[in-house]
């Protein structure tokens, strides 16, 4: 073997490694040849540098010497035997050769004295691999030791460094004195050595095999060993268990975690308090929150991989968690109140409780959760419910004292770093995590039944309407902002925004979600301000203007579904609507005093235009049902629209057109702006009167229909997308106005009609200018082709009776002698003239497609 070079024994080395790896837990004995044989084939596909080897020249040398004999004798014997015609001819030479080879007694003798070799070779290499190992173990323990002055990073829970390591396999004996070692009765070097191979052993083994039980029980004790670096071992090795195994694995590391986690906070070794606050550059503190943030990083990617495998195991999963988050002192200790449990370190790396959403997004897993939370777990939500109530007092105390809630989100939001956190701004994070729980929960049916909640300090149960109705008002009693944030809000971790969010949700959810939001008591406390700001009353709200667009939002998204504008119309109870003003009401005032601007809190500020068309959007969601106008037309809704448009027509008349050069700014300025921004949002809000026929009539009334088909059709041409929820409505503004012969002639003059015409001709005759032409184009056997339904559906909802009279009576058919390819027909009495009325051959000849223009124009 000494002439073998250094490759030739990293060959043997990777040769070894594979046959430990094939024969591991199946023989006892020495590798089997064919498993050799196996393994030479492999490298010798893989490895370029295979036949390059001094010991693989060796093999071939020794193979050539031993069996070539043999080979030789074989070959004459089957070269005299194929002459005479004893031999088939499917048996070829090499077949035959290998054949009689591997029977010969040559060969059998050889193979044993390589085994024998290779055993040889094999414990030689065996004994040296240990030796470099261990020295290798000596060399990093004298590095490490050399490091561990002040010696702490971050890293523990982090599995980067763990892929680093060589994995070395591990026997049973091994691994079960592996276990004996890590007993915390054995002395710390002992214990050390231990965990150092620990960490090069591969996790799959050390799971599968019968000492894990009593090795995962002494992990759990040592990482609670005062001394960090038996901890931050443990964590790296858990952190390569969670990358690296699968989850029916994984699960009982996490629960070996999250019990020591409990019985820490159990065991009261820690003296923290909320009071006091939580300085997170303490080792101590570091250490566990390393240990929560591992813990959450695997709840977050364990849903990902849990339903391949028995529900057990996620139960598992769950239960430790909700167990751990349940942990507290007893109700008659002394400092239960100011305990800061598991669930605070928690909020504090997850804040918005992503791990909770990621659980409950799918029934497999919220089914389990849900399902614990009501048996076993229930004070998890009940301590939820009690911060959200006892952050909303804070607020609602605070604003009463016009006062600024400073302790809570604004000093958290800051951009300056802090390494510590006041018991004020922990409470305000664990309000924001119990917060996005209660919001995710509520959506879910089963969710829901885990109320009425009773509380400590609260006589009655706090039902989900008394939640929807506290979610509500953190809207307008949560800390203010400054104006710059408000389009960003909801991207923060203020209370309106994430409340925002909930709502929001709520609104677009249907079934047993919309019901629980479609009250009065919610619909209440949302219009809570703007019954103040109506009765004059003196109003506690931080950020009026803010407020109120969030109030709108929310109304505008409840009246655009039916069971809403029911509920805003005539209340929960109908019977009882004409005795008491509902929602509708009170909305269409308020936005008439904005109008007219009496509101004294609103006046002058920047953001009104804004309050006012959100309002006035609401409304038009009212008004554009037949029901929402009969109760919206007896306040004059329509002539206040209607003054206020008038007003700001006369002021965007001073409003000189912008002129852009190419080396001059755009001469408009931003007041400008906002003044035709306003004009169009009344102009909007005009036409959309014009939805029901009634509402049709009263916008005549007002002189401005002119006006808003004009700004219709304007922003038809602007919009080259729209959305069908859209396009819808305009088409039955469109239908509607053509009912009536003064919509039909504003249409015609604005010129809709024209551009009607114009489409529905490029579309018949002219076809696509950017459609290459590969082949000939079918034959259409459709009565109508589909390019053409849309608008010929336009055409015929347009030509209504008083629409035909206004657009044809008094004009005679052209009747042309002759008719330019290039001429396109701009009116309804032109496409009557070339695509009805055929009874020339200049008209004929002048179509393209003849046939299928004339079947359009007679249907």
């Amino acid at each position: 073997m000494s002439q073998f070079t250094s490759e030739d024994e990293a060959l043997l080395q990777s040769m070894l490694r594979q046959l430990l790896q094939s024969i591991k837990e199946k023989i006892t004995g020495a590798p089997s040849v064919e498993c050799a044989e196996e393994i030479l084939l492999h490298l010798e596909e893989t490895d370029e540098n295979f036949h390059n080897y001094e010991f693989v020249k060796y093999l071939r040398q020794y193979i050539k010497n031993t069996v070539g004999p043999v080979i030789e004798e074989e070959t004459e014997k089957y070269t005299s035997a194929q002459n005479q015609g004893e031999i088939s001819g499917y048996d070829t030479l090499v077949q035959h050769l290998t054949r009689k080879t591997r029977e010969s007694k040559e060969y059998r003798e050889m193979m044993h004295a390589l085994k024998n070799v290779m055993m040889v070779v094999v414990e030689s290499l065996i004994n040296k691999f240990e030796e470099d190992r261990m020295h290798n173990k000596e060399l990093d323990s004298k590095t490490k030791k050399e490091r561990q002055s002040g010696y702490f990073t971050d890293n523990c829970s982090d599995s980067d460094s763990s892929f680093n390591q060589s994995y070395a396999f591990m026997s049973q004996e091994q691994l079960q004195l592996l276990a004996e070692r890590l007993d915390p009765v054995q002395p710390k070097e002992v214990r050390q050595e231990a965990l150092e191979m620990l960490c090069f052993a591969p996790p799959s083994d050390i799971l599968s095999s019968e000492s894990w039980p009593n090795l995962r029980k002494h992990l759990t004790i040592s990482l609670s060993d005062p001394d960090p670096t038996f901890s931050e071992k443990i964590l790296r090795f858990y952190a390569k268990t969670f990358s690296s195994s699968p989850f029916n694995m994984t699960r009982e590391v996490y629960t070996s975690l999250a019990r020591h986690l409990e019985l820490y906070f159990l065991s009261g070794e820690h003296s923290l308090h909320i009071s006091a606050g939580l300085d997170v550059s303490n080792t101590d503190i570091n250490r566990l929150l390393k240990k929560v943030r591992l813990l959450n990083e695997y709840q977050k990617e364990a849903p990902s991989s849990w339903i391949r495998h028995p529900e057990k195991y996620m139960e598992d999963v769950v239960e430790s968690t909700l167990s751990l988050l349940s942990v507290k002192h007893e109700p008659n200790h002394p400092t239960s109140p100011d305990f800061l449990g598991p669930v605070y370190f928690l909020a504090l790396l997850d804040i918005k409780a992503v791990w909770f959403k990621k659980w409950t997004h799918a029934y497999y897993s919220r089914r389990v959760v849900l399902r614990l939370l009501e048996k076993k777990y229930k004070s998890l939500i009940i301590a939820a419910v009690q911060q959200c109530l006892d952050y909303f007092e804070f607020c609602k105390a605070a604003v009463n004292k016009s006062s600024k809630v400073s302790g809570f989100s604004q000093q958290h939001c800051s951009d300056k770093q802090n390494f510590s956190y006041t018991g004020q701004e922990l409470q305000y994070i664990y309000f924001v995590h119990s917060l996005c729980l209660l919001g995710r929960l509520l959506i879910y049916k089963q969710g829901q039944n885990l109320f009425p909640v009773q509380l400590k300090n609260k006589k009655d149960n706090v039902s989900i309407t008394d939640m929807l109705v506290l979610f509500t008002q953190l809207i307008y009693y949560s800390p203010s902002y400054p104006k710059t944030t408000l389009t960003a809000h909801t991207d923060s971790y203020s209370p309106e925004g994430l409340v925002m969010e909930i709502l929001q949700v709520f609104c677009d959810q249907t079934g047993c979600v919309a019901e629980c939001l479609y009250t009065d008591a919610v619909i209440d406390a949302l219009l809570h301000p703007v019954q103040s700001l109506l009765n004059g009353t003196e109003v506690y709200i931080n950020c009026l203007e803010a407020t109120l667009l969030d109030v709108a939002d929310i109304l505008a998204r409840i009246t655009a579904s039916e069971d809403g504008l029911s509920l805003l119309l005539y209340g929960e109870n109908e019977k009882n609507a004409k005795d008491s003003a509902t929602a509708a009401h009170v909305i269409v005032q308020f936005t008439k005093k904005l109008l007219h601007d009496d509101i004294s809190l609103l006046s002058g500020s920047e953001l009104l235009p804004v309050v006012k068309g959100a309002f006035i959007f609401v409304c038009r969601q009212m008004y554009k049902t037949c029901e929402g106008l009969q109760t919206l037309v007896p306040y004059g809704l329509l002539e206040s629209i209607a003054e206020a448009w008038r007003k700001t027509s006369l002021l965007s008349e001073r409003v000189p057109t912008p002129v852009t050069g190419a080396d001059s700014t755009p001469s408009i300025s931003l007041e400008s702006k906002n003044i035709l921004l306003w004009e169009e949002t009344l102009l909007d809000a005009l036409l959309n009167f014009s939805a029901t026929p009634k509402g049709l009539f009263l916008l005549h009334s007002t002189g401005a229909m002119n006006d808003c088909v004009n700004f219709m059709f304007s922003s038809l041409s602007k919009k080259l997308q729209t959305n069908e929820r859209e396009e819808c409505g305009n088409q039955v503004i469109v239908t509607q106005m053509a009912t009536t012969p003064m919509g039909a002639v504003a249409l015609q003059s604005s010129g809709f009609i024209k551009e009607l015409v114009t489409e529905l001709w490029s579309l018949l005759e002219c076809g696509k200018d950017d459609l290459r032409v590969t082949q000939p184009k079918s034959t259409p056997v459709d009565a109508i082709d589909q390019s053409c339904q849309k608008s010929f559906l336009s055409l015929i909802n347009l030509l209504t009776y008083p629409a035909v009279f206004e657009l044809l009576s008094k004009q005679n058919i052209p009747n042309k002698p002759v008719y330019s390819f290039r001429e396109v027909p701009s009116d309804v009495i032109d496409i009557i003239d070339r695509l009805i009325i055929l009874n020339s051959e200049a008209k004929i000849h002048s179509l393209f497609n003849y046939e299928q223009s004339h079947i359009f124009g007679l249907r």
